[in-house]
């Protein structure tokens, strides 16, 4: 395969200007081209005045020796794909149980039940289908489930979301990672688009495609199913005890993947009394702001914002402020919705969701501000109780019904209540009550993101209109803790057996970084199974 790299397309383009560009870089006929595929798509709007697509494209022609002499376009190389080598499990006589059905206990799974390896998956929360009914159920007014909701439940808190594929790290796995999303149900063309997406609703049948792997190749996989605590001989894991339907059960095992995500927190709570080594570790709370979509479209991509082939513009924005704050925009919904994601009753949390079509009238992103521990206290669980205690904060103010606290941003940048709503309208499905920001969050979390909203609408026009949203709160952007765990082996360094992995042990932060962690930390068991 020939890779060519950086093709500059018009926003509206059709196959026939891409064969024509790979035509012209190869210096070769069109009958030559035995077939081509895109490796990479990104739009370029940094000119608005000059929107387009810039192409990476992987193409098989007759003659790949003669053309790769023959071009003299420094564009073009030999492609070279990296593909994932399953490792095999040459001694199944032992149990691994993965705590947490997110996408680090999901693929961490997969890999075990694919190389032969015995393993049992416990998810406290219940499969996607009945998850996504307590949820709606709880959306439309009725009783929170503490233990089926956007939080936990099959897939994680990413079921729930925009089911965002992008990720800051290099590792090879992600291409793994990717090819496995798209052979269980998921859309083409995350193979390629520079800014992937799986969307809510193509994300739910893909997860239940991928447990019903497991299942196949022998994995246990049980739901409703919450670790209560770890039993330990000579420090080393032994077995685990699990509450299912109200009764406690054993599990034997002789390894534990701790994949339990950020929201835990009775597990958080379990981890201390056990005396495993943990740490106290920075992350970022704030609100969801939202916006009219076609407002972020054409402050993004000017006169071609009507353009059919682009997709909903996204936005990514970060100012460091004097008070050495950092303030940033996370997790954006283009066309997406704003929903209510808390796990434990008489609390308020937000997050974003999007479908794949993102076809909704308003986009959200969320609009934090980093905390350390040095805000907290000397406690290592400082950190969730200061999250737990601003949930609770926003559940009282917005009414103590569920309604989460909103407030437009011209307000909020005044420091008045709002008492009417503009052309933006709240997504937020149980409701809202109009409160200040000043009256949920800590004063300075407030001030950074009035600060932030400022320099951002500098960046990107119309990011501090007076009738864009804040709905509160967003607190749950990654996990306060971080579970100790040895560089090379992924064990813990207090208990043998023992992986913290994913999001919730602090090794990663969204569905692709957990997801190769989960891999990585499967890797690493089936080699020691092998020893």
């Amino acid at each position: 395969m020939i890779r060519i790299n950086n093709l500059r397309l018009s926003p509206n383009y059709k196959e026939d200007e891409l064969i024509k560009k790979i035509v012209k870089e190869l210096n070769c006929k069109k009958d030559e081209i035995v077939s081509y595929e895109l490796f990479k798509l990104s739009i370029d709007a940094r000119k608005k005045s000059d929107v387009h697509f810039l192409a990476t494209v992987d193409v098989k022609v007759k003659n790949e020796n003669s053309t790769l002499k023959r071009t003299k376009s420094k564009k073009v190389s030999e492609s070279k794909i990296y593909k994932y080598e399953q490792p095999i499990c040459k001694n199944n006589s032992s149990n691994t149980v993965v705590v947490g059905a997110g996408p680090a206990g999901l693929f961490a799974s997969l890999i075990l039940a694919r190389s032969g390896a015995k393993v049992t998956l416990i998810e406290r929360g219940m499969d996607i289908d009945t998850r996504t009914s307590d949820v709606d159920t709880f959306w439309n007014g009725g009783k929170l489930n503490t233990n089926s909701n956007v939080q936990f439940g099959e897939g994680g808190a990413g079921a729930f979301s925009d089911g965002k594929l992008t990720t800051g790290t290099k590792d090879k796995r992600v291409r793994k990672l990717f090819e496995e999303f798209v052979s269980h149900g998921a859309p083409k063309d995350i193979m390629y688009n520079a800014k992937p997406h799986i969307g809510t609703d193509k994300l739910k049948p893909t997860i239940k495609n991928i447990r019903e792997e497991i299942k196949s190749l022998g994995g246990t996989v049980l739901f409703g199913t919450c670790l209560n605590r770890i039993n330990l001989k000579d420090n080393k894991v032994k077995s685990i005890i699990a509450t299912s339907d109200g009764q406690e059960k054993e599990i034997f095992c002789d390894n534990i993947i701790l994949a339990i995500g950020h929201s835990a927190r009775d597990t958080f709570r379990m981890i201390k009394d056990m005396n495993l080594s943990i740490e106290a570790k920075p992350f970022a709370v704030g609100a969801r702001i939202e916006h009219l979509q076609e407002k972020i479209d054409i402050a993004q991509y000017g006169e071609f914002a009507k353009c059919k082939k682009l997709t909903p513009s996204v936005y990514k924005l970060n100012s460091h402020l004097e008070n050495g704050r950092g303030v940033y925009t996370f997790c954006m919904c283009p066309g997406g919705l704003v929903v209510p994601a808390q796990s434990t009753e008489e609390t308020v949390v937000t997050n974003g969701m999007s479908y794949y079509a993102r076809d909704e009238v308003n986009s959200n992103s969320a609009l934090l501000v980093g905390v350390n521990p040095n805000d907290f206290g000397d406690d290592v669980l400082s950190g969730m109780y200061f999250q737990e205690e601003i949930e609770r904060k926003a559940f009282l103010v917005g009414g103590s019904d569920y309604k989460a606290p909103v407030q437009k941003v011209g307000d909020f940048l005044n420091n008045k209540v709002s008492d009417s709503f503009g052309e933006v309208l709240p997504s937020y499905k149980i409701g809202t009550k109009f409160c200040k920001m000043y009256d949920v969050l800590p004063e300075f979390i407030t001030n950074s993101m009035r600060s932030g909203i400022i320099q951002m609408d500098k960046r990107l026009k119309g990011f501090a209109d007076n009738d864009a949203l804040l709905t509160g709160v967003e607190s749950r952007s990654s996990s306060p803790i971080r579970i100790l765990r040895d560089r090379e082996s992924l064990e813990s360094v207090s208990v043998e057996g023992l992986y913290p992995c994913g999001e919730g042990a602090g090794y990663a932060g969204g569905i692709v970084s957990a997801g190769v962690d989960g891999i990585k930390c499967a890797e690493k068991i089936i080699e020691k199974l092998n020893r």
